[in-house]
């Protein structure tokens, strides 16, 4: 029999600063070797339990504990027990069985080269010298960064920063390996990477791993034994992958399905473990096939945007951050009025220095920028701000203030708005974006995905005619992606251009008809979004990757996967007007 090596009993967590419990009356064990994936919407506590796994609950977020948890045979609790024959872990102590690769790798970087950064914890062990060597290049290789050891962590891409945190972890043979949303920055490319690279260590450390993730389809690209689905601070569902995407507890819990599942449930197919959609290579759709056949037949397509003038123009632009290099090559490229459009590609392509050039944050070394046919090369940031709006990927860049109310407001006091009128626009905008219950809370107190959705907050108030969203649905979980794509949605059906500059395949595919693809700095692709998933070239070139879509529809027996695709998309799209 397995040996438990995670054991939560009865165990119950609230935070000091709030009136309720986060987790209520956990029960659980993970055994040694396993690798199990904590899914839940947000606010649901897996956050909080991946905390109470590394310590960082009792011991730095402080808050009242009942119940027992103990790792490997030991009692994570606070130091207070007077019980002398309780084996006690502290931080520390814990820290050396359970690694955490954190959401944000630079929030837990040390040294200043991946070498010194690899090498921190056997530092602070004293080891010696040539001890260090060895332990660093024997793990480096494994995380497939042992030609990097003397790269500064600063230039490195996000994937590669990620292998840097798994290594930094490794080095002290940690029996645990905690993942906190370990794709939330990573193109599609990069997080299939990660999530093989995850497996690959499982496989030949047989360390015990866990995994908490909003991404599931991602994640199932490799095999998992169990999912923990968390909601409102319980454990809703503890199965296999097969019994619980034959379930209806993901939809429930606003835990996004997929793709390929959702297509099969639409098509009216009843889903059971035996036909095991975990995977859909595994997926066995013969039974449905009749079902798919029928609901194409009756699915149809949507109208096409009846074309516009253009709203921005970027002709033959040039950029680079040091002489002699560019970041992006001849790039040229027109978006009209009342589009909704993409840019997507891998990490470092440029797509975010695209963005800091329209908004003026950065010049051009050459070409031109025009607005409804002028240029506005010369204009100043504040110029540009009144029309385009700008939604940063990390939302600490942009936030100044200390209170969710104040953060979103600020735009209109400093242009002079009527108090009432501001009250009500605020309050409106945190309704749509799922942040009224914290209207009076401090900034401080929320989570990395709660932060991004008061800086969209902050940019939709100001109702600007362009908005650019860096990475718009990062962190977020099914329900409020939806809340906000949907809200976007309704501004671009009232004429609003909408920019998104995204690795979210789902969201490029659902919402956005036109794809600008991005590799390197140069453009090397504007298409529907279909057809660009469509692309084995551009695809390989940008890091994206297939939809499951384009697999099944080819298991399915469809001649033209891209026909398949788009009436998913008609008929996903109505769907979703009918739940608003």
């Amino acid at each position: 029999m397995k040996k438990p090596v995670i054991q939560f009993e009865n165990y119950s967590f609230q935070y000091r600063s709030q009136t309720e419990p986060t987790l209520h009356e956990i029960t659980l064990t993970i055994y040694e070797g396993e690798k199990v994936l904590i899914v839940g919407p947000s606010g649901s506590g897996k956050s909080t339990l991946g905390h109470c796994l590394n310590g960082l609950v009792p011991f730095s977020y402080k808050g009242k504990v009942s119940g027992t948890l103990n790792i490997c045979d030991e009692n994570v609790q606070k130091l207070n027990i007077c019980d002398e024959n309780v084996q006690k872990l502290d931080i520390f102590s814990l820290s050396k069985k359970v690694g955490t690769v954190l959401q944000d790798p630079d929030g837990q970087f040390i040294g200043l080269t991946v070498a010194e950064d690899i090498a921190f914890a056997l530092e602070n062990d004293a080891a010696p010298q040539t001890q260090m060597i060895d332990k660093v290049a024997e793990v480096s290789k494994m995380v497939g960064m042992e030609g990097y050891l003397d790269s500064s962590l600063h230039h490195l891409s996000g994937g590669q920063k990620q292998r840097v945190s798994l290594a930094g972890v490794m080095v002290d043979d940690v029996e645990i390996l905690l993942f906190d949303e370990p794709l939330a920055n990573l193109d599609p490319a990069t997080g299939k990477y990660a999530i093989e690279l995850i497996d690959r260590i499982h496989e030949e450390t047989n360390k015990t791993v866990v995994i908490i993730e909003h991404r599931l389809e991602d994640v199932l690209h490799r095999p998992v034994d169990r999912i923990i689905v968390v909601d409102d601070g319980r454990i809703i569902s503890d199965m296999t992958p097969d019994e619980l995407l034959a379930s209806p507890i993901l939809e429930q819990c606003s835990i996004r399905e997929p793709l390929y599942v959702k297509a099969a449930k639409y098509a009216g197919c009843t889903i059971t473990p035996e036909m095991r959609p975990a995977h859909p290579d595994t997926f066995r759709v013969e039974s449905c096939n009749d079902q798919f056949i029928n609901w194409f037949t009756n699915v149809e397509l949507q109208k096409p945007r009846e074309k516009t003038e253009p709203i921005l123009e970027l002709k033959a632009i040039h950029f680079g951050y040091t002489p002699g290099q560019r970041t992006i090559q001849d790039i040229s490229f027109s978006i009209e009025k009342g589009e909704m459009v993409s840019i997507v590609g891998k990490n470092g392509a440029g797509k975010s220095t695209l963005s800091k050039l329209i908004c003026g944050f950065e010049k051009p070394d050459s070409g031109t920028i025009y607005y409804h046919g002028q240029d506005i090369s010369g204009d100043t940031i504040k110029e540009r701000a009144g029309r385009i709006g700008m939604v940063m990927q990390n939302p600490n860049q942009m936030i100044s203030k200390q209170m969710i109310y104040d953060e979103v407001a600020l735009g209109l006091v400093i242009r002079g708005v009527p108090e009432p009128e501001i009250k009500e626009r605020v309050l409106k905008t945190l309704k749509i974006c799922g942040l009224y219950p914290f209207r009076n809370w401090p900034i401080s107190a929320l989570s990395f995905g709660q932060k991004k959705r008061v800086t969209i907050a902050s940019i939709l108030l100001l109702e600007p005619e362009v908005i650019i969203l860096d990475e718009p649905t990062a962190g977020q979980d099914f329900r409020h992606y939806t809340e906000i794509m949907e809200f976007l949605v309704e501004l671009n059906r009232q004429g609003v251009t909408i920019i998104m500059i995204t690795h979210d395949m789902h969201l490029m595919l659902e919402y956005t008809p036109r794809a600008i693809v991005i590799a390197g700095g140069r453009k090397i692709a504007d298409n529907t979004a279909v057809n660009v998933l469509a692309d084995s070239r551009v695809i390989s070139e940008a890091n994206l990757k297939e939809t499951s879509l384009f697999a099944l529809a080819e298991r399915a027996g469809f001649s033209d996967p891209k026909q398949f695709v788009n009436r998913f998309i008609a008929y996903d799209r109505e769907v979703r007007q009918r739940w608003q």
